[in-house]
């Protein structure tokens, strides 16, 4: 055996040795720590959810909001056109002055619509940024969900709130 107090010797590269190019230093990589990384290091300090919350409330402004104005402007519209007792060649014929006894309402229904729409797809985008940048990813994920089904709860409740003011 050899006695612990006696040095070691250190190894030596040959005289005119060259350390080759063109690769990476050991644990260079990004984002993985090296061996000498202390173990005690301050953790990264948590990110805002902000970015997730925003994303979440303009997905409920456009699922829910949206639907909304445009029940009470399809009310309206099944309303106007039920006093009139369209008859189905009307519909079909492609004449769309059928609609001009209730323009504000159809002006109003419209705009619920492309404001929708506009909040929806901003709701989608920042939702998928919150979700990678996992700033409120929680939050994100639940905005891209709602924002994802928001043009089928638009549709069933113009559709039915049409049918409904119709009736009346």
């Amino acid at each position: 055996m050899s006695d612990p107090s006696t040095p070691r010797p250190s190894y030596a590269p040959p005289a005119g040795y060259v350390a080759p190019t063109g690769f990476p230093a050991p644990y260079a990589t990004p984002g993985v720590p090296s061996p000498a990384a202390s173990p005690f290091a301050a953790p990264a300090p948590p990110r805002s959810s902000m970015l997730g919350v925003v994303a979440l409330l303009a997905s409920v402004a456009a699922t829910v909001l949206s639907p909304i104005i445009a029940t009470v402007a399809a009310v309206g519209i099944g309303a106007g056109l039920g006093r009139q007792n369209l008859s189905l060649d009307e519909w079909t014929g492609g004449d769309l002055s059928v609609l001009s006894p209730v323009r504000d309402w159809v002006l109003l229904g419209e705009v619920a619509f492309w404001a929708g729409t506009l909040l929806g797809v901003w709701a989608l985008v920042q939702g998928i940024v919150a979700i990678t940048r996992r700033a409120g990813r929680v939050q994100g994920i639940i905005a891209v969900v709602l924002a994802a089904i928001g043009p089928v709860v638009f549709a069933i409740a113009v559709q039915v709130s049409l049918t409904l003011g119709y009736g009346l």
